[in-house]
């Protein structure tokens, strides 16, 4: 197995998105006023961090960040909240971000840090619903296999600071928001659910969504849905007319920059795209048949190639196992490569944590189905009960970093020798 490589590779994307290689090259212009910057996202600490050393200026402001991906910094707040579900401190921390924005001036700025896992971070219910109907609404979105901007979309509907709203009570003051990009395509809109960004799509379309993909939502979301109250701004509306937006990291530069190394290391690289999305073990099976063609038929790409990919794949919920859509798709990987040789791949999220578990990812090749059942684990009963962590605990594949202080969103990489 490649597996000294296949880390290389993902460490090195994952270098390329961190925000103090980028945020100084993306500063706004100072304002004559007061700068306050806001933020949230699973690496928005470290965007902070990078943001208050590169600023000339005074600044103050509060950004939140998942448990455990706090970074230190002397101005400005760092509060932590939970994440895929939210909890009470991210509730209290979208309060204070609304309120911190409120009252200013045309000549005040406020600098926006966003990144991915933002949504789940700035809880903040509409009128008529409470934590526990956010949390519930959460569970449902995550279980459903919807792609991020229906979820996103969605969630929407249901939030008092999403979808451009934090933007909106700023106004008149300038707003420039820094965006490193988790979605897939790389719309800063979607990001976190783009709280000072207006979202596409209405409230006919969100209905049309929940119903398409069953979503079972709490009565009182259902009521609110099914009304015209709580609509966010549109994207004409004028708080955003001298708003800015840059996406300063994204899964595109970090795997190019992937690429580069496995050049660099005597090994083409063919990127197949920076935006796959799809049910995870689908999307498997897909990167397996290439693999086997390359391996067996040297086309269509010649051997030795690495071919890497991004985007955020799903992973609809049918068992009660543990692990991420990374486990979830090299799971299937390792099923369709059982008994190929020459082909090893890791696939991580470039955050460190898969799902809700302490693993990026794991390492595959074509004897890791033979490995589970030496071990006593079935692979297909596992993949059938979403239980790719305890398929790879139990032959030591697991791929472990800890938070990486940026988030791209999945990183896969299969080597073809």
């Amino acid at each position: 197995m490649d597996r000294t490589l296949l880390e290389g590779l993902f460490r090195h994307a994952v270098a390329q998105a961190q925000p103090a290689l980028a945020i100084e090259r993306h500063l706004p212009a100072p304002p004559k006023g007061r700068t306050v910057v806001i933020g949230a996202g699973k690496a928005s600490a470290q965007m902070a961090q990078a943001f208050e050393k590169a600023w000339p200026g005074e600044i103050s402001g509060l950004v939140v960040t998942r448990y455990g991906y706090r970074a230190e910094c002397e101005r400005i707040d760092i509060v932590e909240a939970a994440h895929p579900v939210p909890d009470a401190a991210g509730e209290v921390a979208a309060q204070r971000l609304l309120e911190l924005v409120s009252g200013l001036s045309e000549d005040d700025l406020v600098v926006a840090l966003i990144s991915g896992g933002g949504s789940s971070l700035l809880p903040a219910p509409a009128q008529g619903l409470t934590l526990a109907d956010e949390q519930a609404i959460n569970r449902a979105l995550l279980a459903s296999g919807a792609p991020i901007g229906v979820m996103n979309l969605i969630r929407n509907q249901f939030s008092t600071i999403k979808g451009g709203r934090l933007a909106a009570a700023a106004a008149p003051a300038r707003v420039a928001t820094l965006v490193v990009s988790d979605v897939p395509g790389d719309d800063p809109a979607l990001v976190a659910s783009g709280p000072t960004l207006p979202l596409r799509g209405g409230r006919a379309e969100a209905r049309r969504l929940a119903a398409l993909y069953r979503l079972d939502l709490p009565e009182a979301a259902q009521r609110l849905l099914a009304s015209e109250d709580n609509l966010p701004p549109e994207e004409t509306d004028a708080v955003f007319a001298n708003n800015s937006v840059a996406t300063i990291a994204s899964a595109a530069l970090s795997l190019e920059a992937a690429a580069e190394m496995a050049r660099g290391a005597g090994l083409e690289a063919a990127i197949l795209s920076d935006s796959i999305e799809g049910e995870a073990r689908d999307v498997a099976q897909v990167h397996a048949a290439l693999a086997r063609e390359i391996a067996t038929r040297n086309r269509p790409f010649p051997k030795p190639v690495v071919l890497l990919s991004g985007g955020e794949t799903t992973v609809t919920l049918r068992g009660t196992g543990r692990g991420g859509r990374n486990g979830e798709f090299l799971l299937s990987l390792a099923i369709a490569l059982d008994g190929v040789d020459g082909v090893s791949a890791l696939a991580g999220d470039t955050d460190g944590i898969d799902g809700s578990e302490d693993n990026a990812g794991a390492f595959v090749d074509g004897t890791t189905a033979r490995r589970m059942r030496e071990a006593g684990i079935d692979p297909q009963a596992a993949l059938a009960n979403n239980d790719a962590y305890g398929a790879f605990e139990a032959i030591g594949e697991l791929f472990k970093t800890g938070p990486t202080g940026t988030n791209v969103n999945d990183f896969r990489a299969i080597v073809i020798r």
